[in-house]
């Protein structure tokens, strides 16, 4: 089993931003692409940002065993790890990197333990977490407010992560989480 190291957090907060800067960093990583029942967003590619399934087409691999985790997030929308992304990376040598909702990352750190770091990142507040939810401009208003409202629940599950990392400043939130990640590494 090799390492692996996952981020979690509301949406918003800015984990996939943190990511995308610590894989021009880290050349041992190779990044967990997430399987999901919900539409591409913007100019997202299939098998690049993420592995895009009808709802049926996802559910039978759920049934099939071929999910390390997932989870219905919202209401017919179902993200989840496959576990041939595990073995593509592993297979590879490199470190999984994974970018998943909440309780996805409690699951994947029960699975992997301490070969796993889990990371939280979180907002400088709910304030500014909506406006970083209204500034990017892809979602409808309905689904702004279900985010924020998932928002409030799953800051709660902050401590049980390895690490918090506050963005309130992305280079200042960059530099500390590489700082953990190296000492994960070298351990």
């Amino acid at each position: 089993m090799g390492k692996a190291i996952l981020f979690s957090a509301p949406s918003g907060c800015g984990k996939t931003t943190i990511i995308k800067e610590l894989m021009r960093y880290f050349d041992c990583f190779d990044f967990s692409i997430s399987a999901t029942s919900r539409k591409p967003r913007g100019e997202e590619v299939n098998g690049k940002d993420y592995y895009f399934l009808s709802h049926e087409e996802f559910m039978k691999r759920v049934h099939d065993d071929e999910f390390l985790e997932w989870e219905e997030v919202y209401q017919g929308t179902c993200y989840g790890t496959l576990k041939s992304e595990i073995d593509r990376i592993w297979n590879e040598g490199k470190v999984i990197v994974f970018d998943v909702d909440v309780n996805g990352g409690k699951n994947i750190k029960r699975y992997f333990g301490a070969d796993a770091l889990s990371v939280f990142v979180m907002p400088p507040s709910l304030q500014v977490l909506e406006q970083r939810l209204r500034s990017r401009g892809t979602d409808s208003e309905e689904a702004i407010v279900k985010r924020l409202a998932r928002s409030a629940e799953e800051l709660e599950q902050a401590p049980a992560f390895d690490r918090t990392i506050v963005n309130d400043d992305l280079q200042r939130a960059v530099d500390e989480t590489r700082k953990v990640i190296e000492e994960f590494l070298n351990e």
